[in-house]
């Protein structure tokens, strides 16, 4: 249970209900996550910290959908997740859920442009290619469009993948370890492109990092220690439960190298 919320919202984006996760082994069940509460404001940056095998990518795959609670409550973006089937989940993930891994997950056959506009393509958008090359440009990578994921940087590759998560315009923004495979100089890159897309847009964020430091740029940074929450505090980004009604679209253009 949290110890400590100093920024609980009224009517969150995000509701997490003494969530259990318990996993089986050929060890015995493996308790994940043991009675985790959280609420998470529409427009709301918060920082998820804590060592290896916390629980923080459970977490997230919890409030994406990917996986399903033992037990609990979890509400994202006014759904039960307990209540949807598999599809009507990708539906959701599709069209107000946007996830950014340490992976890149792109696919290697599809150039950039064709990588950022399938989830675009998928919710049968006329503009699909306009709109990823658009969300291409705004990360500096409008003269990549028909590279393949090989012939990119890791830096540019991520960029890739963020342009991905973003386009279809979504409430809420998921980030597990997003610079975990890249030196600190591209890193820094991606995480100011992250969180200007995110004030732009005024989408929730929620990212998953070990790096204090990092967390700390969030509105609120939350510990999480075996399984549980064990206390937060306001971050340096602090500001008011929900932001401004969210842009609809990005502004602005990012050219960096990485």
């Amino acid at each position: 249970m949290t110890a400590t919320s100093p920024s609980r919202p009224a009517d969150p984006i995000i509701a997490l209900g003494d969530v259990h996760l318990k996993l089986d082994s050929g060890a015995g069940p493996v308790h994940i996550l043991r009675g985790l509460d959280l609420a998470v404001g529409a427009g709301q940056a918060v920082g998820l910290v804590g060592p290896s095998g916390s629980g923080k990518s459970s977490l997230m795959a919890i409030m994406s959908g990917l996986e399903a609670a033992t037990s609990g409550r979890v509400s994202v973006d006014g759904h039960d997740l307990s209540a949807l089937d598999e599809d009507a989940l990708a539906l959701l993930r599709r069209n107000r859920i946007g996830i950014v891994l340490q992976s890149f997950h792109l696919i290697p056959t599809m150039t950039a442009l064709e990588n950022v506009a399938v989830p675009l393509e998928l919710a049968r958008r006329d503009d699909a290619f306009a709109e990823a090359a658009a969300a291409l440009d705004r990360v500096g990578l409008g003269h990549r469009l028909d590279h393949y994921p090989a012939q990119l940087s890791g830096g540019e590759q991520q960029r890739v993948a963020l342009a991905r998560a973003v386009a279809p315009g979504p409430a809420v923004l998921l980030a597990d370890e997003p610079t975990g495979n890249l030196d600190s100089g591209t890193g820094q890159t991606i995480i100011d492109l992250m969180f200007s897309l995110h004030d732009e847009r005024d989408a929730t964020l929620v990212l998953i990092t070990h790096d204090l430091d990092l967390a700390n740029r969030c509105d609120r940074v939350v510990h999480i220690a075996d399984g549980r929450i064990t206390h937060e505090e306001p971050g340096r980004g602090a500001r008011p439960v929900g932001g401004a009604a969210g842009g609809a679209g990005l502004s602005g253009r990012v050219v960096e190298a990485g």
